[in-house]
């Protein structure tokens, strides 16, 4: 079996033999990604994707007979159509908006299901890229932002803004040490003229 995202043909087989395992004790298959990534020290992502990458390789032998009599099948996966991508990013944009990282957004949506989450990053992304007036309509749709232009400003104005607050914070810290610095300049002096007054 030719190596598929870095396995060679004996951890194809430990992956199999695991997951089969896992799931007589009735463990998800998320939580038997991440115990495999832990046990091997791999990626939890890694494996999820070797592991649908190998139930779909049809044409090798091998590979067919490692899979004989386990049950393990990959799932067909629908296309979103366009009204569940506008409302998948809806709901991406709407949490960016908030401060939500898109991972976190999409682990959201997804309700914790590992296959779902990479499908809506991967949309995500996607239309990111090829589509970004895309994702600027949408984003109008939900009254979060207006053109690229404008958020890269709204978001210079906040750096901006940011900046001047820590600054002026700082020159106020600045003015405080300096007081203080003198007021303990000026005690010191005193003291040394009692000192001086005592050994005299």
């Amino acid at each position: 079996m030719n190596k598929i995202n870095g396995y060679t043909e004996d951890e194809a087989k430990n992956l199999v033999r695991y997951i089969c395992e896992g799931r007589k004790e009735g463990k998800t298959l998320s939580g038997m990604f991440d115990g495999y990534a832990k046990k091997t020290g791999r990626a939890k992502g890694s494996v999820r994707n070797y592991y649908y990458a190998l139930l779909r390789t049809s044409g090798d032998d091998r590979v067919k007979k490692l899979l004989r009599g386990t049950g393990l099948k990959a799932e067909k996966i629908t296309a979103f159509s366009e009204t569940e991508t506008d409302d998948m990013l809806k709901a991406i944009l709407s949490q960016k908006s908030r401060g939500i990282s898109v991972r976190k957004a999409v682990l959201n949506l997804s309700g914790g299901d590992d296959k779902l989450m990479l499908r809506y990053q991967n949309k995500y992304r996607n239309v990111l890229v090829k589509q970004p007036e895309r994702i600027e309509r949408l984003m109008r749709e939900c009254g979060l932002a207006g053109s690229a232009d404008e958020n890269r400003k709204k978001l210079e104005d906040e750096i901006n803004n940011l900046y001047d607050k820590l600054a002026s914070g700082l020159k106020e810290e600045n003015k405080r040490l300096a007081s203080l610095i003198k007021k303990l300049t000026d005690e010191n002096s005193l003291l040394k003229l009692q000192i001086k007054n005592l050994s005299d």
